[in-house]
């Protein structure tokens, strides 16, 4: 159903582009009715409106709080074409049909990131553009809405190769694209009342990717990258990049405080490497040896600015993507010389989010995020933990924490020796964390051992003892944590439980 375009309806915050297209609009004859600032610009421009105010016959109010809510403007776009008792009633009250309506949206989200004061977030709550790109995104039939400026162009389009007709199809498709940003706007409003009911995250910044997990599978990533990252090299981030840099990303956001230098390897969102160390060649040297079969592919991740040295090591293995805070300018040449490598400077503002969530079944999960290391620190061994001892455990229930779920990781002098992730018994990943320590020859002897959950059982920490571990951490919890402990008692290891469970499926 072809429909000639006779007017127009234009108000939107963002002015850049939209004199072109209401040139077009103008030079084919359509009549432009504009608000406020609109209005202004427009006819700074040379192009002819018709204020709003003059159908409403009420100046904008409330300190423009109040424009378009009005029946003349509802009505005009409400009004369906098809439907006599509509068109005799537009008559009677003198309402003009408005067949497209280009609105955009007070900038919410953007106020969101750039002021934490009330009111002025309050005030950048839109009313009239919702109501007026829902109206006619729900009279598709008769009208074509434009939500975003990225519409612009394929409106221009239609006016210059359909003579300013436009098909039901199209309309449709417009108010498909007017429902999400919508939808956007109000979940974004939605998250910032309820900060710890997210449930649903998304946002109007698509970025269609390559593909998913797999070639057959397509993926979309809702979101803004370009707030959390500046790319310096590579090509785009995949679905599998995305999600691994997100595991690195939280991973290292343990470590932001740390004075030592932390570098870590991820591989399918497992650390697989990671160290602390004065330097960060040295920390990468040691996050390497962990496991330098594991990384190949990998992604990087270190709290601090890669250097030259580093840049060189670094350089000699295959890797998708490295994040640093920063990149020293001679480091950067060097790692820029492979064009598809993705280089991720992360900026300083980043902050974790406080609730995940994820589609299962019918519905969403929400929860919030796994915050803190450990809710107390009780001594229940045969002995107190050294000093050196802590600091590797709370280093290893840290990385622990970030393998999934069963998982073991064996850490000497804040170096992953060993791991064990992702088994169906906690035994299978002592086991396996065991053998990746010894395929690497490292000495267990004095190692510790952390373990994201309750041993159910003592046979893990008589395994662990018999290869030299002599201090574990774990948040207790089992009916059966005696067992665990007395055998700690009996052969003088240091034990801590720490009432904070870290299960990752």
């Amino acid at each position: 159903m072809q429909k000639k375009i006779q007017s127009a309806l234009i108000s939107v915050f963002y002015k850049d582009g939209i004199d072109a297209i209401a040139k077009k609009l103008h030079d084919a004859g359509i009549t432009i009715y504009s608000t406020g600032g609109t209005q202004q610009f427009l006819e700074k421009e040379g192009i002819p409106c018709v204020a709003v105010e003059s159908l409403t016959t009420y100046p904008s109010i409330l300190g423009g709080r109040v424009k378009t809510l009005h029946p003349v403007v509802f009505g005009g776009i409400l009004g369906r074409r098809y439907e006599e008792q509509d068109l005799k009633e537009m008559q009677q009250y003198a309402i003009p049909e408005i067949d497209v309506v280009i609105v955009d949206l007070y900038p919410f989200e953007e106020t969101l990131r750039n002021t934490s004061e009330e009111k002025l977030i309050i005030e950048k709550i839109d009313i009239g553009g919702p109501s007026m790109i829902r109206a006619a995104a729900k009279n598709f039939r008769d009208v074509v809405v434009i939500a975003a400026k990225e519409d612009y162009a394929a409106l221009e389009q239609l006016l210059v190769d359909q003579n300013c007709e436009t098909t039901l199809e199209q309309r449709k498709a417009f108010a498909a694209k007017a429902f999400q940003v919508v939808m956007n706007y109000d979940i974004a409003i939605n998250n910032y009342f309820n900060p710890d009911n997210t449930a649903v995250q998304t946002s109007s910044a698509k970025q269609v990717l390559r593909y998913g997990e797999n070639p057959h599978q397509q993926a979309v990533f809702y979101g803004d990258l370009k707030e959390l990252f500046t790319q310096l090299n590579g090509k785009e981030l995949s679905y599998n990049n995305l999600v691994d840099v997100d595991a690195a990303v939280q991973l290292i956001g343990e470590f932001a405080t740390d004075t030592n230098k932390v570098f870590a390897i991820i591989k399918h969102t497992n650390v697989c490497g990671i160290a602390a160390r004065t330097s960060v060649k040295e920390s990468w040297d040691a996050a390497l040896a962990g496991d330098p079969e594991s990384a190949f592919g990998g992604v990087l991740v270190c709290n601090n600015a890669i250097d030259l040295a580093t840049a060189n090591a670094i350089n000699e293995i295959f890797f998708e993507v490295l994040i640093a805070p920063s990149f020293d300018e001679d480091a950067l040449q060097v790692l820029k010389s492979k064009k598809n490598r993705i280089l991720l400077e992360l900026k300083a503002k980043y902050t974790k989010a406080s609730s995940q969530s994820k589609t299962l079944l019918n519905g969403i999960l929400s929860q919030g995020t796994d915050e803190g290391n450990f809710a107390e620190w009780k001594e229940v061994g045969g002995r107190e933990t050294t000093a050196a001892e802590k600091e590797d455990l709370i280093f290893a229930n840290l990385v622990c924490k970030h393998l999934k779920s069963n998982a073991i990781a064996l850490v000497k002098n804040k170096q992953l020796v060993g791991k064990g992730c992702g088994q169906t018994s906690r035994i299978d990943a002592l086991r396996h964390s065991i053998e990746k320590a010894k395929q690497f020859k490292f000495d267990l002897k004095g190692a510790v051992m952390a373990s994201d959950a309750f041993f159910p059982f003592n046979d893990c920490v008589q395994i662990a003892h018999v290869e030299g571990v002599e201090a574990i951490i774990q948040p207790g919890g089992s009916i059966r944590d005696k067992d665990s402990i007395d055998y700690c008692v009996e052969h003088n290891l240091a034990m801590v439980i720490t009432g904070l469970r870290h299960f990752r499926h």
